[in-house]
């Protein structure tokens, strides 16, 4: 007898203010297939990163005011992807929620943990390895991004560069660890919620 069909846990958001307008739709239980459309092409690029190797469905699209810079636009996003995380894994019930993951790029490494706890935090350290410019914006921009994903993805989120002299390598590594903390943290591998509390703060 087949198992039954389990229902794929996606959802899709739109957020509009005077800085950006982004819409999306995601599917945690993808196939890696990704259309991220922002405006800002090394936000597009290591968002597929991310997605890809979670496994993640993702369709984004964002315009935002990119005449001052890309900052608006990737902390907009940042947030929406995280809100549509937290949306998608509903009462968090069966997960794995933790990984631990870290994947090189050339003479770059990058490690990553991720909790699904339902409180959020970032830890982003090694800052001072990437160039102070990276596509043309401070590399600040993409602490603000990982801060707005973990802020509405509702995670504890550890990035930490390891080593490395090139920004952009720096930063795939860290989005593909990423992703692969993700693939495996949102895993139905339990019945329960895996907490000794018995809930997790939702």
């Amino acid at each position: 007898m087949p198992a039954p069909k389990t229902k794929k846990r996606g959802v899709t958001l739109k957020r509009e203010t005077r800085e950006t307008m982004v819409e999306l739709s995601l599917c945690i239980d993808g196939q890696g297939e990704v259309q991220a459309d922002t405006g800002y092409g090394m936000a597009d690029h290591l968002i597929t990163l991310m997605a890809v190797w979670a496994g993640f469905d993702l369709g984004l699209k964002c315009r935002g005011d990119l005449h001052v810079d890309a900052h608006h636009s990737v902390e907009d996003v940042g947030l929406c992807l995280g809100q549509a995380l937290d949306q998608a894994l509903g009462n968090r019930v069966g997960i794995a929620r933790s990984a631990l993951a870290g994947v090189p790029m050339d003479e770059a490494l990058a490690r990553v943990c991720v909790d699904l706890s339902g409180r959020s935090f970032l830890v982003f350290r090694g800052q001072e390895l990437l160039p102070p410019l990276i596509a043309g914006e401070e590399n600040d921009l993409w602490r603000e991004f990982f801060k707005a994903f973990a802020g509405g993805g509702k995670m504890n989120l550890h990035i930490n560069f390891e080593y490395g002299k090139n920004g952009h390598h720096l930063l795939e590594s860290a989005c593909k660890g990423l992703g692969l903390c993700l693939r495996d943290a949102v895993k139905l591998n339990r019945s329960g919620i895996l907490s000794t509390k018995g809930s997790l703060d939702l």
